[in-house]
């Protein structure tokens, strides 16, 4: 039978659940997630599980941190002054942004504190730091 390998197109169903059981994306009721193996498209854990799986087998992958969205880094959370806020926005803890980098791209980041001159804002991945677990069948190569 033919196994996933770097560079097959594969489609899988998967489940993705915290430690703690809480699931946090599922592909259940929607089209199976097609990508590259090995191309860099999925977290490092995915694929590496997904390689070498055979159509119709199923896998749990508990992927770490470090394989997954990576550790917080403290370096990604930083103070904005208000004063470089739209005038007419109120922010609030957990309030979803987008920041513009200098070559146009838009980061989602999230307000992590607020304070009367500043705001906290954490660009760190909502996964960033958590250990994940994986349920993943293989339906489909090529």
């Amino acid at each position: 039978m033919q196994t996933a390998k770097k560079g097959d197109q594969v489609k899988v169903h998967y489940t993705g659940k915290l430690t703690d059981g809480t699931i946090f994306d599922s592909s259940e009721g929607r089209e199976p997630l097609a990508f590259e193996v090995g191309a860099g498209m999925m977290i490092k854990g995915f694929d590496a599980a997904v390689d070498g799986m055979e159509v119709g087998a199923k896998v749990t992958a508990e992927i770490p941190a470090a394989e997954a969205y990576g550790e917080s880094r403290e370096d990604m959370i930083f103070d904005v002054p208000k004063t470089n806020l739209p005038p007419d926005m109120v922010a609030e803890v957990g309030q979803q942004l987008a920041m513009s980098q200098p070559n146009g791209q838009q980061v989602p980041v999230k307000v992590k504190e607020v304070h009367e001159d500043k705001v906290v804002i954490d660009a760190n991945h909502d996964l960033a730091g958590k250990d994940l677990i994986f349920d993943i069948e293989l339906v489909a190569i090529g």
